[in-house]
């Protein structure tokens, strides 16, 4: 048990791939992609002006 002590702490060091500010960068862009994705779709259920309210399923 002391000669574990005596040792000192074993730290396990594993490399990241590419540096850890890409990830943050990646994952944004990401984000930003879906949300202009996202805003694409606004407004289209409006496109479709020859429908009226009696075609409507609801």
């Amino acid at each position: 048990m002391l000669a574990l002590l005596s040792e000192g702490p074993y730290i396990a060091h594993n490399d990241l791939p590419i540096p850890a500010i890409w990830f943050g960068v990646i994952a944004m862009s990401t984000f930003i992609l879906l949300a202009f994705v996202v805003y694409s779709y606004r407004d289209v259920a409006n496109r479709h002006d020859h429908k009226n309210s009696s075609s409507q399923g609801h």
